[in-house]
């Protein structure tokens, strides 16, 4: 079974456009946990635009009372960031190349070039008990690299795979994610996937053997608005379950 975790993000952005704290990120946190998802995924970015750092603090603390529920924090290592996780303690926390004018993430690590943060990063949430996650593109040398790090799993940045569904490009561009995942596995690594997946394309990414978890947030959360939070929950559930 892959775990489903539910980025809140696009609750948050909805509730900051008013200035009122309505919609409420526990509140929906909560309404999802009650539907069934395994996990609640957040990415704090520098410039607040959707979760907070206060939202953060706010859902470490709210977690605590559903152990079986894990808190998967996203975003860029800086010192900032670090501060946050050192201090909420979340079940995980992936690390993503975002810069500060990005409107969502849109690339995974170069490890040529990151690979010494990354390791340092890695041994630091593993002195606080959080597990590490590397967003990343499915690209070989690249899973070859992150695995001398130290880091526990990869998150493959899976909007290659989106875009190309259903098109003549797809099964060229699946294999490469097949090939990552496989490869990621061999070298010791777990697998996470994320970006752009939904109720459409997951089954078919999820015949990937072993896919731990997805974090999905934005079409999902459009998709709730259309069909209602049960239904929509329930899909996903079915589809991580089979």
């Amino acid at each position: 079974m892959t775990k489903l975790s539910v980025n809140v993000n696009k609750i948050a952005l909805l509730r900051n456009s008013r200035g009122r704290d309505f919609p409420n990120v526990i509140n929906f946190a909560k309404k999802f946990i009650d539907l069934g998802v395994h996990g609640i995924t957040v990415h704090p970015r520098q410039d607040e635009r959707h979760i907070t750092v206060k939202d953060a603090y706010e859902l470490a603390e709210f977690l605590q009372g559903y152990p079986d529920i894990e808190y998967n924090i996203e975003g860029y290592p800086s010192d900032d960031f670090m501060k946050i996780i050192s201090e909420t303690k979340p079940d995980q926390c992936t690390l993503v190349p975002d810069g500060i004018n990005q409107i969502t993430s849109d690339h995974g690590w170069d490890m040529t070039q990151h690979q010494k943060r990354i390791t340092e990063v890695a041994i630091e949430l593993r002195n606080c008990g959080v597990r590490s996650a590397v967003f990343l593109d499915p690209e070989i040398q690249q899973v070859e690299l992150v695995a001398q790090t130290g880091v526990d799993r990869i998150e493959l940045y899976t909007e290659e795979f989106a875009s190309t569904f259903a098109t003549k490009e797809q099964q060229m561009v699946f294999l490469k994610y097949q090939t990552a995942a496989q490869k990621a596995q061999e070298l010791g690594l777990a697998v996470n996937a994320g970006h752009d997946l939904d109720s459409k394309n997951l089954s078919t990414f999820l015949t990937i053997p072993n896919i731990l978890e997805v974090s999905i947030g934005h079409v999902l959360t459009i998709e709730c608005i259309l069909e209602g939070m049960p239904t929509v929950v329930k899909r996903y559930l079915e589809i991580c379950k089979s």
